[in-house]
């Protein structure tokens, strides 16, 4: 990797990050309120920090505090914030700015809506560390070629000649990954890094992580929601909620004996599980589709059902080809061979032959509301066109059925006049899945939708999709990386991997009976709420990789 030259003295043990009484308010209708409230936290190199806490706690306000910054109407009101005996507070922007990219990093949740899509991968990757003058273009190339390898990136060499929309979700979050990493720094702040993964890539890219923490005696903070996750790479866990400190220890006296009620019931969250339900009539069916991006297979001979009423969660790694059998059936991919068929009705491959009705009666829920859902419209636009474009409701009984919507998605009527920006992630979810409900559609894609949240949200989301569905009677194809939700939802599994559909069946018989060894992997690789998973996953897939 590019040469840092402060890498060369840093000693594991020194304190690197040293926040002190830091007050952060945010101006809501003309006020200041305080969204990070009097937290302290200190930082030696070489050790991670994990913060938790349920959407709104002010970790991802905090971990961007770590460098010195402050969003779009928010301010830091008391406190000081010292990198290596600075002052980022006091410093000034030029100065702050030497340092971001190059002695402090960020790895943001959304890496779909962090790259620029007009630029290939590998032109952002290198742009930092050609940005500090310390290396040749041929030198950074190769060492972000060698990162991307470190983050289990397909086809390292030339991957990065690709453009953001040209790779999965996961890729881009691990190109994000790497890209953090180029200029070796000395703090790095992870918001929420492996959310879009598989768990058999999150693995590999966990052991990347903590191995070049290790290697260059580099700190980091590691803002999650995944306590398994956390479990295997912080040293210390810190919670927080409503902006405060709840609690903070050791992870493994953390996870042994949390002292705060809300801790607790973090730990406890997970552990929905859909009972089983009766067969029902088909309402969708995919048979023998495959897709193309090029000239390269995605889709190979896949075949799904998807009966009234029920869920089937498809489950695989980055790449399997899981949203673009979610492309396909929308008709945004047009297939190039296989039929999509609706209540016995074989759909047009594209959506501009399909008719309306057609296109209403399949809608879509996206990974990233930040990235669905323009924040330049109100939620009574965003939630109300579909109203008018296929109902021709107009006026007051188009807002009056705007309410009605977001009641049924549990957001108060006060939140019509919002925007996207000014709602918590879980809200934005909510709005996302109210305008899917708009169109009445028979069946609803579901493509990660609870992947960016934290477990409390998750789990209020995923009783809001039963719910609606009990009521409704709708069909849903589920796709997730995230077992623990599979366990929650699903009444059928289908696994991908490369393109193929491996096994498919009813969930007890896929989870209990895991047939192809792909299946089998998929379902070792789900990290576990102890600190030592992770080193004995990585021994066991070593272990069978050199057999």
């Amino acid at each position: 990797m590019t040469s840092n030259p402060a890498a060369e003295t840093r000693r594991t043990g020194d304190t690197l990050l040293d926040i002190r009484n830091l007050t952060i308010e945010a101006e809501r209708d003309g006020v200041w309120q305080p969204i990070v409230k009097d937290i302290s936290l200190h930082l030696k190199r070489g050790e991670v920090l994990g913060i938790i806490g349920e959407s709104g706690a002010g970790k991802s306000t905090l971990g961007l505090a770590a460098l010195g910054f402050a969003r779009a109407g928010c301010r830091f009101a008391d406190g000081s914030v010292l990198f290596d005996g600075r002052d980022l507070l006091t410093e000034t922007e030029e100065s702050r700015r030497r340092l971001r990219g190059n002695r402090i990093a960020y790895v943001a949740q959304s890496a779909a809506a962090s790259f620029n899509p007009a630029h290939r991968l590998i032109e952002q990757t290198i742009e930092c560390a050609m940005m500090q003058g310390n290396t040749s273009r041929t030198l950074a190339i190769r060492n972000a070629k060698d990162l991307y390898a470190q983050m289990q990136l397909p086809d390292p060499d030339s991957i990065g000649g690709r453009f953001p929309h040209q790779v999965s979700g996961g890729q881009l979050q691990r190109a994000m990954t790497a890209m953090a990493m180029t200029c070796k720094p000395d703090l790095i702040v992870f918001d929420e890094p492996t959310t879009a993964l598989d768990v058999t890539t999150q693995v590999e890219v966990l052991a990347a992580i903590r191995r070049i923490v290790e290697e260059h005696h580099t700190a980091a903070l590691y803002i999650t929601h995944d306590l398994a996750v956390v479990a295997q790479m912080a040293h210390r866990i810190m919670v927080l909620r409503h902006g405060e400190l709840v609690e903070q220890a050791d992870t493994a006296k953390m996870l042994a004996a949390p002292e705060k009620a809300y801790t607790r019931s973090l730990w406890a969250v997970r552990t929905m599980e859909k009972p089983e339900e009766p067969p029902a009539e088909t309402m969708l069916e995919i048979a023998n589709v495959e897709a193309h991006y090029g000239t390269f297979k995605v889709l190979d001979n896949v075949s799904v059902a998807l009966p009234a009423g029920r869920t089937v969660a498809v489950v695989g790694e980055s790449g399997s080809g899981k949203s673009t059998l979610a492309r396909v059936i929308a008709g945004l991919l047009p297939p190039v061979a296989g039929t999509i068929s609706l209540n016995g009705v074989r759909l047009a491959p594209s959506l501009k032959q399909r008719s309306r009705d057609q296109l209403r009666r399949i809608q879509m829920i996206y990974q990233s509301a930040d990235t669905s859902l323009n924040p330049q419209q109100t939620v009574l636009d965003l939630v109300g066109r579909p109203l008018s474009f296929h109902f021709g409701l107009r006026g007051r009984a188009r807002d009056l059925r705007v309410a009605e919507l977001l009641d049924m998605v549990e957001l108060s009527d006060r939140h019509i006049i919002s925007f996207p920006p000014e709602l918590s992630g879980g809200q934005k979810q909510r709005v996302s899945i109210a305008r899917a409900i708009a169109a009445d559609p028979d069946v609803f894609i579901c493509d990660e939708i609870t992947s960016a949240l934290d477990q409390l949200v998750q789990e209020q989301i995923l009783k809001l999709i039963l719910k609606l569905q009990k009521e409704m009677n709708k069909t849903y194809l589920f796709i997730t990386h995230d077992i623990a939700t599979v366990n929650a939802i699903a009444d059928h599994v289908v696994v991908m991997h490369r393109g193929q559909v491996v096994q498919q069946g009813a969930k007890a018989s896929v989870m209990s009976s895991p047939d192809h060894p792909y299946t089998r992997k998929l379902l070792s690789a789900v990290p576990q709420m102890d600190a030592g998973w992770l080193d004995a996953a990585i021994a066991s897939s070593r272990a069978t990789n050199s057999r």
